[in-house]
């Protein structure tokens, strides 16, 4: 256990009785590791023995190995989400988990995060394949446009962007790192997915740069930044969003256009797309925002760039990130999306 019970646990192991009682505020006479494993993230579902917290919580902490300890560090994604949840847990007005507790340690990169058991409330985890698919996507329109208007313009001094996710000096060392899991892409995929794939993939790689600079331009807000269905949850109809791992400031239009193009099965999009973008529209303007269609339409076009190559570069690396199975799925989805959508054309001209 920490010398201090109040630092940030290394591990599951320092999950103690005494550390949750002086996080919580409250008794807790036992604790019960139910479940633990390590991704991007080390994870943990455990059980309380306490008078006045619920049963189950779930933990988030560092990684429980040293090498994605060091990975997580260096692009600091750990720490952003905490700091959002120390800072803003109580107030977001989507749908998050509720949060315990939150505290990260920029210089080391620790943080540590006691949320709310989705599972144990009763919410449910949505796919593209899910029958109600469009229904969560008109949720999502609707809790985005609340979420972009409330933080337009509204200058939030703790939130940085994460050091890895950073625009760097566009020199020829920095570029090949940005573009490293697109070129592996390239060479694994660009046969099979077609001739839009491989000219939009060798676009970025010869001018990430300038592609990058066209993601910030427009009015910024606060964006969770990873929007695709397995950072979302149902609750009782209402969409909701974890895992803010990369929050940031940008134009709202990227959370929209990365769930859009990520995970809302193709058919639907094509038929759809245009009622969510309008749907998206009317609710910033309940909301007191103008966003004019146009505007609106190449905002779309713009960020499926973004939604494409999160998906890509996921792919490209197996399962490290997310199960292939999973990740194929949603670079054949934006692919498809930057096809229908003339992307490759419509980037040739913005640059």
């Amino acid at each position: 256990m920490p010398a201090d019970p109040l630092a940030i646990p290394a591990d599951v192991a320092d999950l103690t009785p005494a550390w949750f009682t002086r996080a919580l505020g409250e008794p807790v006479r036992a604790v019960e590791v139910l479940d633990a494993h390590s991704g991007t993230t080390g994870r943990a579902r455990v059980r309380l023995h306490s008078a006045n917290l619920p049963d189950t919580v779930f933990v988030k902490l560092q990684p429980f190995t040293p090498e994605q300890r060091a990975f997580l560090r260096q692009v600091g994604l750990g720490v952003a989400e905490a700091r959002l949840y120390a800072e803003l847990g109580d107030e977001l007005p989507v749908r998050i988990p509720r949060v315990w507790h939150a505290a990260a340690d920029q210089g080391d990169g620790s943080f540590v995060m006691v949320l709310e058991d989705l599972v144990a409330a009763g919410c449910r985890f949505p796919t593209p394949a899910d029958a109600d698919i469009l229904g969560v996507a008109r949720s999502a329109m609707d809790e985005l446009a609340v979420l972009h208007a409330t933080y337009l313009g509204r200058e939030l001094p703790w939130l940085a962007t994460p050091e890895g996710m950073r625009r760097k000096p566009d020199d020829a060392k920095t570029a090949a790192r940005r573009t490293h899991f697109i070129r592996l892409a390239l060479d694994e995929f660009g046969e099979e997915m077609g001739p839009a794939f491989r000219r939009l993939a060798q676009l970025y790689i010869e001018r990430s740069g300038e592609i990058i600079a066209l993601f910030a331009q427009g009015e910024h807000t606060l964006i969770h930044g990873d929007t695709h269905s397995g950072n979302l949850f149902v609750d009782n109809g209402r969409t909701g969003f974890y895992d803010w791992a990369v929050v940031g400031r940008g134009p709202g239009m990227r959370d929209v256009a990365y769930f859009l193009c990520n995970s809302v099965p193709t058919e639907v999009r094509r038929a759809e797309q245009n009622d969510l973008l309008a749907r998206y529209r009317s609710a910033l303007d309940a909301q007191g925002v103008s966003l004019d269609e146009r505007t609106a339409l190449e905002q779309y076009r713009l960020f499926s760039i973004y939604s494409w190559i999160a998906a890509v570069s996921t792919a490209a690396v197996g399962s490290q990130w997310q199960p292939i199975e999973i990740a194929r799925v949603a670079m054949i989805l934006t692919t498809t999306a930057i096809e229908d959508l003339r992307v490759v054309e419509f980037l040739e001209k913005r640059l």
